[in-house]
């Protein structure tokens, strides 16, 4: 991760470009340096072959003056041995030179250059070198003869050993001195720069890394996964996941908010009707309580009576759903025999079931193990599943319990002939409130959060429910409760 910091990135993109940036010092100062020297050396002997024809007489009667020309090659090499001078004809051949036998590789030098520093145009003007076959030299020249001309190279090939070792040891070094100096002086500061640049963007990086581990132990914020990049792609996976996860929790706010003006509307309806109903009757007997017989009396007070109870049992149930919601029940899990606890439920229902001319039974499986679980959770979601099967069976129908043991864990499945579900209804009959064709609603049986309130305490119990159904051939809900030791 080091190696990924803002810091070191840039560390390393500045040192990259300081050392480009001292390389290319280097070259342009020795660039730069042979440059002046060369326009300082051709500016300073620029007529230096115009005085030398004018002193000595090189052609005579159209032929070479082999003795002058002797004389003047011996004078210039006391003189100034860096120099180097060539006769060449109106072509540009060499027809004589002052440099060591066996050294010329020319034959011939090109004459624009020549041309060019006879019209005095800008120097430096590099000729060709008659010792090398692509290097070039500043010069001198002028018109010498009919046609011909003095061509002097001003910088010789000891001439250039010389110089290389000049620079070698005076200017290359200093200026190199200068500029490792220059360099480490810019290293040194802009490292520091960096450091206090990006110091609070680190802090930064850090806090926002702290504050979503911190949060996501308590659920408000995923764990933050691991971010390839520095601070700034830290800190950019940082925003964008909580800028996720405001989006989700305004999301969630949203579904909650209209959840709880469903459930307003719901709780209004429901509450309603029943207290409407208690409410009539009771003004009833009381402004013709003489007036009624004590059959109808007795009439009265049992209706008044069963919408007295369908209160209670929706109010009950709305503050059980809010406690499971609200995650305030804990399950109190213990060993326990589930037949008998299912036997038990079964002959609770019994004589509804009778009443209503359903037959109500349980199949159980021999030896099934015991399940653990909160007993008294588990009881209510037997009674909420058989309450629901026995009001949407016809009489005639039957239901019925049936327990094995699967991998485990105790499988649970409670079977109606009733009138089934619809296909588009099944995925939210665990909805609060909802109530689909043929739910009893009518009659103002359930509040339909019976089976909410299964599925939320299925969910403590780290286990899910299921239904399967066909119109007109019944439904089954089944669910697991995980085995514990002992068998029964």
């Amino acid at each position: 991760m080091a190696s990924r910091t803002l810091y070191t990135k840039l560390a390393a993109i500045s040192l990259t470009l300081l050392f480009a940036l001292g390389v290319v010092y280097v070259a342009l100062t020795l660039y730069t340096t042979r440059r002046h020297f060369e326009e300082v050396q051709q500016k300073l002997n620029q007529d230096l072959a115009e005085h030398l024809v004018a002193e000595k007489i090189l052609f005579d009667d159209g032929t070479v003056n082999e003795a002058v020309l002797e004389d003047v090659f011996h004078m210039l090499m006391v003189i100034n041995p860096s120099i180097e001078l060539y006769l060449l004809d109106s072509e540009g051949a060499i027809l004589a030179f002052s440099a060591p036998p066996g050294s010329v590789v020319r034959e011939q030098v090109s004459l624009a250059p020549v041309e060019s520093f006879l019209r005095e145009q800008t120097l430096p003007i590099l000729g060709d070198d008659p010792r090398d076959a692509t290097r070039q030299k500043v010069f001198s020249v002028a018109p010498v003869g009919d046609g011909g001309f003095i061509y002097i190279i001003l910088a010789s090939e000891e001439y250039d050993s010389a110089a290389q070792r000049v620079l070698g040891s005076t200017i290359l070094r200093l200026s190199t001195g200068l500029a490792a100096s220059a360099f480490l002086f810019i290293v040194v500061v802009a490292l520091v720069s960096f450091r206090l640049l990006t110091r609070r963007l680190n802090r930064l990086a850090r806090s926002m890394d702290r504050f979503q581990r911190e949060t996501s132990g308590s659920g408000a914020l995923p764990a933050p996964a691991a971010t390839q990049g520095d601070e700034i792609d830290v800190l950019a996976a940082s925003f964008d996941n909580m800028a996720r996860v405001i989006r989700q929790q305004v999301d969630r706010l949203e579904r909650t908010d209209a959840l709880r003006r469903e459930l307003v509307a719901n709780v209004s309806h429901d509450l309603r009707t029943p207290l409407a109903s208690l409410h009539g009757y009771l003004e009833t007997l009381g402004l013709k309580n003489d007036e009624l017989s004590d059959a109808e009396r007795r009439e009265y007070l049992s209706v008044a009576l069963r919408n007295s109870e369908q209160l209670r049992s929706l109010v009950r149930e709305l503050f059980e759903l809010a406690k499971l919601d609200a995650k305030e029940i804990r399950p109190e899990l213990e060993a326990f025999s589930l037949p008998e606890l299912v036997q038990d439920v079964v002959q609770e229902f019994q004589l509804r079931a009778q009443e209503k001319g359903v037959t109500l039974g349980a199949h159980l499986s021999e030896r099934l193990p015991f399940v653990k679980a909160d007993i008294r959770l588990i009881e209510r979601v037997l009674e909420n599943l058989i309450e629901n099967a026995l009001r949407h069976t016809p009489a005639g129908g039957s239901v019925e319990i049936a327990l094995r043991q699967e991998e485990g864990r105790v499988r649970v499945e409670i079977h109606d002939s009733g009138v089934g579900i619809p296909a588009e209804e099944l995925p939210h009959i665990f909805e609060r409130f909802h109530r689909g064709p043929g739910s009893g609603a009518e009659e103002g049986a359930g509040g339909g959060l019976g089976l909410a309130i299964s599925q939320r305490i299925l969910e403590l119990h780290q286990s899910m429910i299921e239904a399967t159904s066909q119109l007109n051939e019944g439904t089954t809900f089944t669910f697991r409760l995980a085995g514990a030791s002992g068998a029964v």
